[in-house]
Order: C-alpha cells, then sequence, then structure tokens
C-alpha cells in the first residue's frame, strides 16, 4: 500500500527553477534513501511533502490524503526531523517529550518511555537538553518524531553528529519500524550506510528525478563480471578475452553471462587449474550513484 506519493513536484523561488517535476512513491515497510549532491533539491522536496514550503505545482499524498485540501489528515501520522532538532535546550529531554506530547490527543506518558526505550536515552532521558551531545540531541529528536506512533518518518541527515555506535543503533531502529510497515524517507551523503538498510532509492539531480529503483537494481552492473581466485593466474592467459584481465597472482577477472561463465569454469577445472572462489561483482551505492550522476550530465 502506498503511503507517500510525489506526483509532478514543482518549485520555484523567483525565476530559478528548484524542482522540476520530482515524483516517486513509498510503500509500506520501504526504506527509500534519498540522495543526490548538495543543491539537488533533497531538502526543497522534504520541505514540500511536509507543508513548510509552498509547491508551485504538482500534488503530494499522504495515506491518500493530499496535503493541499486535506494538511491536517495528511500530516496526521507523519514524523519528521529536518535538519537539527527543535529541542528547548533548558528542558530536559523528558521535558521536551511532554510539550511534545500535548500536540496529541491520543499520546500519554508510556508513549514517551516507549520511544526513550526505542532510541537508547534511558539513562540521560532526565538530564538538560544543553548537556546532550550533538548525537544525544539527534536521538531525541527521532524520539519526538516517534511519539505518535507514525506510519510515515521523514529525516534529513539523521545520521549528523551520531558516533558509529549510534548509527548501528539508528540502522537497527528503522529496519525494525519498517518491519512493522512504517514508511520511511530518509535523506543523507552517507551511501555506504544507506547501503545497508535502504531497500529502495531515489537520486535527485538539479531538481530532478534521474532514477527510482530498488537498491539491489541499481547497483546490478550492466556487464557480468566475475573474479575468480585461482591457484595461478598466469595459467589462464589462453583462455582469457581481450576485456578479461589478470588481477595478480591468484585472481582473474572475467566478463560472462551465466552460461558462458559455467563454460569456462569448467575448462579451467579441465586444465588442471584449482578453482578457490568464483565471486560475481557488484557495484556499490556511492558506485552507482556516481555512475548514474555522471550518466545524467552526459545527456
Amino acid at each position: 500500500m502506498s503511503v507517500l506519493k510525489v506526483d509532478k513536484l514543482c518549485k520555484k523561488i523567483g525565476k530559478k527553477e528548484i524542482l522540476k517535476d520530482v515524483s516517486f512513491e513509498i510503500n509500506e515497510g520501504d526504506i527509500l534513501a534519498f540522495i543526490g549532491p548538495n543543491g539537488a533539491g533533497k531538502t526543497t522536496t522534504i520541505k514540500c511533502i511536509l507543508g513548510l514550503q509552498k509547491m508551485n505545482s504538482g500534488r503530494v499524498f499522504i495515506n491518500g490524503y493530499d496535503i493541499k485540501h486535506d494538511f491536517v489528515q495528511a500530516i496526521n501520522k507523519v514524523g519528521s526531523i529536518v535538519e537539527e532538532p527543535d529541542v528547548y535546550m533548558y528542558l530536559s529531554g523528558f521535558e521536551n517529550l511532554k510539550l511534545q506530547m500535548r500536540m496529541y490527543k491520543n499520546v500519554v506518558v508510556d508513549d514517551i518511555y516507549r520511544v526513550v526505550d526505542l532510541v537508547g536515552l534511558e539513562s540521560r532521558i532526565h538530564d538538560k537538553v544543553s548537556k546532550y551531545s550533538l548525537g544525544m540531541r539527534q536521538r531525541l529528536g527521532i524520539a519526538m518524531a516517534l511519539l505518535h506512533s507514525p506510519n510515515l518518518l521523514v529525516l534529513d541527515e539523521p545520521t549528523n553528529g551520531l558516533d558509529p555506535e549510534g548509527i548501528k543503533d539508528l540502522r537497527v531502529l528503522l529496519k525494525r519500524l519498517a518491519k512493522n510497515g512504517v514508511a520511511i524517507l530518509i535523506s543523507s551523503h552517507n551511501l555506504s550506510e544507506l547501503e545497508s538498510f535502504c531497500n529502495r532509492v531515489c537520486i535527485i539531480s538539479d531538481g530532478k528525478v534521474i532514477e527510482e529503483a530498488s537498491i539491489h537494481e541499481l547497483k546490478e552492473l550492466d556487464e557480468n563480471k566475475y573474479i575468480l581466485k585461482i591457484n595461478d593466474s598466469k595459467k589462464c592467459k589462453d583462455f582469457l578475452l581481450s576485456y578479461d584481465k589478470i588481477v595478480d597472482a591468484n585472481h582473474i577477472e572475467v566478463v560472462k553471462d551465466e552460461e558462458e561463465i559455467a563454460a569456462f569454469i569448467k575448462t579451467l577445472v579441465q586444465h588442471d587449474i584449482l578453482i578457490y572462489e568464483v565471486t560475481k561483482l557488484s557495484m556499490t551505492l556511492e558506485e552507482a550513484f556516481m555512475k548514474k550522476a555522471r550518466g545524467d550530465k552526459h545527456d
């Protein structure tokens, strides 16, 4: 089921087009990596989705509600952090959450303890936020975003200031939420981290969506490349084509489809070449992003 649908979103500031027909969709349980270079339009898109900026044209539907015509219903089940969490530094984390609680009809104190436990702030929740590290403030912001049990979570650079342990905790938390049906839109420059828990990706460049796909689809190479670990790569020289290559004394890289690689392995075995490992290569999310970004510039 679609939780968020963005349809041909356009935004101008003066005569400058910031967003140009931006369209994408997120379903229940999806974690969508929203990526692009600085100035591509990521934060502007997020602000338009949340009603923090007006769009010039296009439509945004959240849980089936159009944010232009049914804003209250549309935004009712949305949690978000845009840029830095908006917290009161002179209050404790608990007091911040109590203030947030009063904005919702059906949220009670037990919900505060639920989200505090989720983000791992139990031992510091009664300390003043002014004593929190940036990472702890980020955790508090996520707790505030989750307080009313939203089914759409929108996070703009949520890993900023988090240490490796905090990033790991966030990854586990987002996976758990997605498993329970929450749709998550996350914008970040940490592509290697996004790759570890997102299942879909939307790439935006110069205000336009240049790719929307599953992480798996995006990372697939145009060619079927394999690395073979063998006992002596020099023995393979006569069996390599012009686009194959010897990597080192024990590794070769070949380009084959499934039937060809099977026949190639059989040939090597018949010539007494020992094969220890066969690995099909795939791009990292960062490599795939760079490839798409370069391709868009060449169009």
